[in-house]
């Protein structure tokens, strides 16, 4: 983990984040050709995952990264070891965005070879999601994953979009969860985006509907209650002591994000210097170029 003050670097898309380890596999598995090198490749991504224990949402991070960016290599370690449950894991979440019924099928499968692991269960609730399935058969799989990482980041964002109204929700069902989370939600977890991941989408949602309301989106950030959200991120998350997950890198982005369009250019400022130059998709990609959306705010 690279510390905080780092030297700002040129921005740059890494899915890694500032997981080293994890950018090593991927390079490994970028050179890796023919039989033995591929062997070789499994035997890494095994033991980075190995490495994981129960930091939950590392290892969760791990797996959508590798699972994006290397597909072919979880088909072959699955046919492999066709019952170890990192594989089984891996090659699901590869599978998620073709074959969502397929994977739910194989999570389920991971669960019971490791039932302390909440990862294939947050993997069901993002192929839930994607089918579109009532939120009756999504309640009991949320409840699995509480009740094995209370706090799960990757678990809550599904949840956020699932209720969007875009989706399956309404902006009703989105005031109920996030008031519910806000209520519940101690300093520090993995899962503190959330209610600034919200406003993100909602600011980007008024962008996207046009007319009177796009044009006064501007206005949304200085709103007492989300002028409060933003002083409360800003005040916690740029800190060397504040607790460190395996996507803090983008959870500091968003918040560079939300600083840059709220004007406070300032602090703004003060948060792109502890990113590292690490660009993320989203929020940046929503109005073009990530790299190029932020590198254009970051020397504002």
């Amino acid at each position: 983990m690279a510390p905080f003050g780092r030297r700002q670097q040129a921005p740059r898309l890494a899915p890694e984040l500032d997981d080293t380890a994890l950018g090593r596999v991927l390079r490994g598995i970028a050179s890796s050709r023919g039989p033995g090198p591929q062997e070789l490749a499994i035997a890494q991504v095994e033991q980075l995952l190995r490495d994981s224990r129960d930091d939950w949402d590392r290892r969760c991070h791990r797996v959508t990264v590798l699972a994006g960016t290397a597909p072919a290599l979880a088909r072959a370690w699955r046919a492999r070891r066709p019952h170890d449950p990192d594989a089984l894991i891996l090659h699901a979440w590869s599978e998620l965005p073709t074959d969502p019924w397929a994977s739910a099928a194989t999570f389920r499968s991971a669960a019971d070879a490791r039932p302390g692991d909440p990862t294939p269960w947050v993997g069901m609730l993002a192929a839930l999601r994607l089918l579109a399935r009532p939120s009756a058969e999504l309640t009991p799989v949320w409840r699995q994953i509480g009740a094995r990482a209370a706090w799960h980041r990757e678990a809550h964002l599904q949840i956020l979009g699932y209720l969007s109204p875009e989706e399956q929700g309404s902006q009703a069902a989105l005031r109920d969860f996030l008031d519910d989370v806000v209520a519940a939600m101690p300093h520090g977890v993995p899962a503190a985006c959330v209610p600034l991941a919200a406003a993100v989408r909602q600011y980007q949602r008024e962008l996207d509907s046009g007319g009177t309301q796009a044009l006064g989106a501007g206005r949304y950030w200085s709103q007492p209650h989300v002028a409060r959200l933003l002083d409360q991120a800003l005040d916690r998350w740029p800190r060397p002591g504040h607790p460190r997950h395996a996507a803090t890198v983008a959870d500091l982005g968003l918040l560079a994000y939300a600083l840059s369009r709220a004007v406070r250019t300032k602090d703004a400022a003060a948060v792109f210097a502890v990113t590292g130059g690490l660009v993320t998709a989203w929020p940046w990609g929503h109005d073009g170029d990530p790299v190029e959306r932020y590198a254009y705010w970051s020397r504002r």
